[in-house]
């Protein structure tokens, strides 16, 4: 596995939050958009929905561009996939593992 845990660190720990994970399954839902809509509906402060989305940007899960006066926040499809394949692999080794115990186990 070598690198990749090291890698996707910043990932998982940018997506150990409620709030942002809860960003993440907007804009994956949605599409790309900006603070003021991704804000609407929720509890939560723009200024704390921009703090959030920054985290998440320096994890390299969003990115934005600027258009007119507002940035429109948009998801890093590559970085999520990076996030998937190091779960996948955490995941195999889990079952060989479980399937070197269960085979000892028998035996």
């Amino acid at each position: 596995m070598g690198e990749q845990p090291k890698q996707s660190a910043p990932i998982f720990a940018a997506l150990g939050d409620e709030t942002r994970l809860q960003l993440i399954s907007r804009l994956c839902n949605d599409g790309p958009m900006s603070i003021t809509r991704l804000t609407y509906g929720t509890n939560v402060t723009r200024q704390a929905i921009t703090k959030h989305l920054e985290v998440m940007r320096k994890a390299g899960l969003v990115r934005n561009t600027r258009r007119g006066r507002e940035r429109i926040w948009q998801l890093e499809q590559r970085r999520l996939k990076e996030a998937r394949h190091c779960l996948e692999l955490i995941s195999k080794q889990w079952d060989e593992a479980l399937g070197r115990l269960k085979k000892f186990l028998e035996e």
